[in-house]
């Protein structure tokens, strides 16, 4: 079974930064469609994507509501993707959370680890 490990969640105030890390024990990322995507999950909202990277090219998309801010990278040698987060605003709060997810369909095809917390305040 797939491993999925967040970390580098914390507080931090409106403006600021941090980098998330996600380490996987994920053996199909190397296939034609795999990636990896960031998600988050606000307080009594449902979980959203965030943003994505193609394992092999390392093409990118990300959620309207991130873009300019967040940047999503990987290190193959290391199985881990990163979320570096700027500009941070309040609406960013909530529990992010990585996935492999097949790069056409977009549809996640991992178990759901438990996530990093990240609060972002006033």
């Amino acid at each position: 079974q797939v491993q999925l490990v967040e970390s580098g969640g914390g507080l931090v105030q409106v403006g600021g930064s941090l980098r998330l890390s996600c380490a996987t024990t994920a053996r199909t990322l190397s296939r034609a469609a795999g990636a990896m995507a960031w998600f988050r999950q606000a307080p009594g909202k449902e979980r959203e994507f965030v943003a994505a990277i193609h394992w092999l090219t390392a093409t990118t998309y990300y959620a309207d509501s991130v873009k300019g801010r967040f940047t999503i990278s990987r290190d193959n040698a290391k199985n881990t993707v990163y979320l570096q987060m700027n500009s941070l605003k309040p609406e960013d709060t909530g529990v992010y959370y990585c996935n492999e997810i097949d790069w056409h369909t977009r549809v996640v095809s991992g178990s759901w680890g438990q996530g990093t917390q990240v609060t972002v305040s006033t």
